[in-house]
């Protein structure tokens, strides 16, 4: 616990004498990161910086629903052309086309959510090109 500030002493002498004392006493030494330039000093002033840091290290991210849905929604494409089967392919299209059914009839705050329901027949269609495309690759090596 650090001593209070002795009255008629300036904040800042009192400051500077406290850090040029736990100097002195070596507990600055070995700290991690010491010797590395600081981070985001050439980016402009976030007040939630550390927020976004944090979230950055804990691997965490947060979208409003309906622009997490919109990305659910593109990644299922990509999700599809990478199925085993085409009825794994349906499944994953029904999957998202209920939540996005649901997110229509019952809004989620945040932004339109701005797409409708993915065509089944044209996700299978995608699934199919892929595949064909896999096979002429496998069948060309």
């Amino acid at each position: 616990m650090t001593d209070r500030k002795p009255p008629g002493v300036s904040f800042e002498t009192w400051v500077d004498r406290q850090i040029r004392e736990a100097a002195e006493r070596g507990e600055f030494d070995d700290l991690p990161g010491a010797g590395r330039p600081l981070t985001g000093l050439n980016k402009p002033y976030d007040e939630l910086w550390w927020v976004r840091d944090k979230m950055a290290r804990e691997g965490v991210s947060y979208l409003p629903p309906t622009l997490a849905l919109r990305k659910e929604a593109e990644d299922v494409r990509a999700a599809a052309r990478a199925a085993p089967s085409e009825r794994e392919v349906r499944r994953i299209v029904a999957d998202i086309n209920t939540r996005i059914r649901e997110a229509l009839k019952n809004p989620p705050p945040g932004p339109p959510l701005g797409i409708g329901p993915l065509d089944p027949e044209e996700v299978v269609g995608e699934w199919r090109a892929a595949l064909r495309e896999r096979v002429r690759k496998r069948d060309a090596s």
